[in-house]
């Protein structure tokens, strides 16, 4: 067996791959965008990064773009419009580093007609500004293409139009912020002035303006408590929105009456700065990672068009519009949008992201290709049979069981803040009957100081800052949780289901190993080369085994599909394929993939390819069946079978040859039995059991990748960090009920005062932020050190 060594080979100035021989790219593709950028004076774009570029693939065929000329396909993509400006943005995957802002941002100087970009780095998305009458969006998009920014235009931007940013929340704290910076400056003489010091028309003045800078916050700001409250109560619970309105109410209408009343200047300091603190706290919880989706259906996965053939005229064709008995042309590398009937060409087709199947199915002319396969082999011809609407991948969305939404458990906060609710209610209760009876004067103020001192905003305030940032430490390590309410259900987890190929095997984690007598430069580059002209599966292996080809010129080549390839290069002829295919014989009783070689008619070796587990999933599954119930559901064979039993223990449950709807029965099935299901899963067949789970991961080999609906994306590479994941998800709660313990001797000292009537607005207006500070402070401190211990 030959070993790889470290490869001492020249880099490619452009993307910093491995070069062959003395050139300077490591592909025609790199070589191709170099001399765009040099010939339009845009080499600055090399010394902002050192080798920015992205490693070219197969140049896009000419007409892949033409869709974009149709009128109605450009409406629906368009942002805006007049005589002169067009508006539109393009997700740009590719997308990484300064040089890729600073090189989209100067487009101008490759199409004039552009006439400005702005870059989302965040979204990896560019806003395009450009003039109809000198360019066109399909130019435009060429243009990016051949610069490798290739633009990702998905059916889901047809069907589902990019929702503007609601920024509501946004402008509500800004009013919160500035009437409770106001009202605490007018509030300082008073705080610090001994009764008659200050002079008494000021005093009202100063206490009318707090009145006045406090209705924006009671009615604008707070609505961000009102309409959750309200929910609440509609159906019957009260969750830890309601006590908070109550305290606003309250609040507000005592120092309403104290200052019309003359009594005093109310507490409009105290709950504006409350308000502010929750809508701060409320505003980091619900942050978004705007650069992922989680949202998705198979719309995300189709292209926007497709090629139909029509009197032998290929015409682009919106996907919306295929209809039974159309032709469809299906490019190399392009999906099958529809179910259809082979009708012409050769067909291999990878159903990994439907099906989970690892291996590429050969279709004969007759045969039925079922929607969301990938065509590995030249061009196809297609008699679709089912519109996309009633395709196979479509029906994954279509079932009963997805339709229906899941009503979300209720979050301990709020269980918690229901009791804590009756608890403060009964104290103001007996406070009112004990002044009652004693002194019935007192009963107003001692019972409105008691619900505003008491309001349980210290929780809210908790839960808020804590779930926020437990979300950034998962986002620092990759993985991306929609909201805090997730966190919860992954801490809650009994039963943790997998996905076997793309999720505990990687897509591209294999292990090539050359068996046989020691290759020539000369003899990988020829096997480089004739493997570069196929996309089997085992042929890019090989090719990532032997690196770049220096030349793609082959001479007579052709290919077998299911047997091999041959061709010839440099006067070098090469023959890879099956032992069947290249007479080679067998090396024995291997559970590997083998891929014989022939150079020049004599066999040279065979190349042997093992897929393997990602790193760190031994260890990962070993620690987790100590805690949970594993299973593992997989579309793939049953040849990994024992070496997953022994990586998930006896009890596991191991399930292959699954498709979608038996994934998504036996979630179903999980969650009757009273399981809290983790599914993780990377596929379109694993849709309907990750939105089925109490909580969905998907993994990808790029969070800007596809990926199904689901609770959260995991980065693929840090998939063995799981269990330590789960362990801060549960962290995040006892530091919720910490802090909220900890706040309780604010309110202790605060009702201490409250129940004899005797809180001043000095006194709240120094526990109520102090308590919300040191809240805010400590949440963050042991947030911090719980994330630094367990996801060192």
């Amino acid at each position: 067996m030959i070993s790889a060594t470290s490869d001492t080979r020249q880099q490619c100035i452009h993307c910093g791959e491995p070069c062959t021989g003395e050139t300077k790219f490591c592909c025609n593709g790199c070589k191709m965008v170099y001399e765009l950028l040099a010939e339009n004076g845009l080499c600055q774009y090399y010394a902002l990064n050192e080798k920015p570029g992205m490693a070219q693939t197969a140049p896009a065929r000419k007409d892949k773009f033409a869709f974009l000329d149709d009128e109605r396909t450009q409406q629906q993509l368009l942002q805006f419009r007049d005589e002169a400006l067009t508006h539109v943005v393009f997700l740009i995957p590719a997308i990484h580093c300064s040089s890729c802002l600073w090189l989209l941002e100067n487009l101008h100087r490759l199409d004039p007609g552009v006439q400005q970009v702005q870059v989302n780095f965040t979204k990896k998305e560019a806003k395009i500004i450009y003039r109809h009458t000198a360019t066109s969006m399909r130019k435009v998009a060429e243009t990016l293409t051949a610069i490798g920014y290739e633009p990702y235009i998905s059916l889901q931007d047809l069907k589902k139009p990019a929702k503007p940013s609601n920024r509501q929340l946004v402008y509500q704290l800004g009013v919160a912020g500035f009437c409770f910076a106001n009202i605490m400056l007018l509030s300082f003489p008073e705080y610090f002035s001994r009764p008659g010091h200050m002079e008494g028309g000021m005093s009202v003045i100063f206490r009318y303006l707090n009145l006045a800078l406090s209705l924006p916050v009671v009615f604008y700001s707070a609505q961000a408590f009102y309409l959750p409250a309200w929910k609440g109560l509609r159906h019957g619970f009260l969750n830890i929105d309601t006590p908070i309105v109550l305290a606003i109410f309250v609040t507000f209408i005592r120092s309403l009456a104290d200052v019309l009343s003359g009594a005093g200047s109310g507490y409009f300091d105290s709950m504006t700065g409350i308000v502010l603190f929750m809508l701060i706290g409320r505003l980091l919880q619900e942050k978004t990672y705007q650069g992922l989706t989680f949202d998705r259906d198979y719309t995300a996965y189709f292209p926007i068009a497709i090629t139909v053939i029509k009197n032998d005229t290929e015409i682009p064709t919106r996907l919306p519009e295929v209809r039974n008995g159309d032709s469809l042309l299906i490019h190399h590398e392009e999906l099958v949008p529809a179910d259809g009937i082979l009708v012409r060409g050769k067909a291999l087709i990878d159903y990994s992201f439907v099906t989970g199947e690892s291996a590429p199915v050969l279709k004969q002319t007759g045969e039925i290709i079922y929607a969301g396969g990938r065509q590995l082999e030249g061009n196809m011809e297609l008699l679709v049979i089912k519109e996309v609407a009633q395709s196979y991948l479509t029906s994954l969305w279509n079932r009963d069981d997805l339709r229906e939404e899941q009503r979300p458990k209720a979050s301990f906060i709020h269980l918690l803040g229901q009791y804590f609710s009756w608890v403060v209610l009964t104290i103001a209760a007996i406070t009112a009957l004990y002044w009652g009876i004693y002194d019935s004067s007192k009963i107003w103020p001692s019972v409105t100081a008691i619900l505003i001192i008491a309001c349980p905003c210290a929780l809210l305030l908790a839960a808020s800052f804590t779930n926020g940032h437990i979300l950034r430490i998962l986002s620092r390590h990759r993985l991306y949780l929609r909201n805090a309410q997730a966190i919860e259900g992954l801490a809650g987890t009994t039963h943790i289901v997998f996905d076997k190929t793309g999720t505990l095997t990687g897509k591209q984690s294999a292990v090539t190993e050359w068996h046989g007598r020691a290759l020539s430069s000369s003899e990988k580059n020829a096997i480089a080369a004739v493997t570069a002209a196929s996309q089997h599966p085992l042929s890019i292996q090989v090719r990532q085994y032997c690196g770049k080809p220096a030349t793609h010129t082959i001479r007579r080549f052709s290919e077998q599909p299911g047997m091999g390839l041959q061709g010839w290069v440099n006067q070098m002829h090469i023959q890879l394929g099956s032992t069947t295919y290249t007479g080679a014989k067998e090396p024995g009783p291997v559970s590997s993939s083998i891929v014989q070689v022939n150079i020049n008619g004599d066999h040279a070796g065979y190349f042997l390819i093992r897929h393997t587990y990602r790193n760190g999933i031994e260890q990962m599954l070993k620690t987790l069946q100590k805690n949970y119930r594993l299973s593992l559901i997989s579309g793939d064979q049953p040849g990994e079978a024992g070496n997953l039993r022994k990586m998930m223990g006896r009890d596991a449950v191991l399930k292959f040859r699954q498709q979608a709807h038996d994934k998504l029965d036996y979630i179903l099935q999980l969650r009757k039995q009273g399981e809290q299901v983790l599914m993780i899963g990377d596929g379109l067949n694993d849709a309907g059991a990750l939105k089925q789970s109490n909580t969905g991961i998907s993994l990808a080999e790029n969070s800007n990748n596809f990926t199904p609906a689901s609770n959260g994306i995991l980065e693929a590479a840090q998939l063995h960090k799981l269990p330590a994941f789960i362990r801060l998800c549960k962290v995040n709660k006892r530091i919720i009920l910490f802090s909220f313990v900890y706040s309780t001797a604010y309110n202790i000292t605060g009702l201490f005062f409250a129940v004899q009537g005797r809180l001043s607005p000095l006194t709240a207006a120094i526990l109520m932020p102090a308590s919300s500070i040191s809240i805010i402070l400590l949440t963050y401190a042991l947030s911090e050190w719980a994330g630094r211990k367990l996801l060192r």
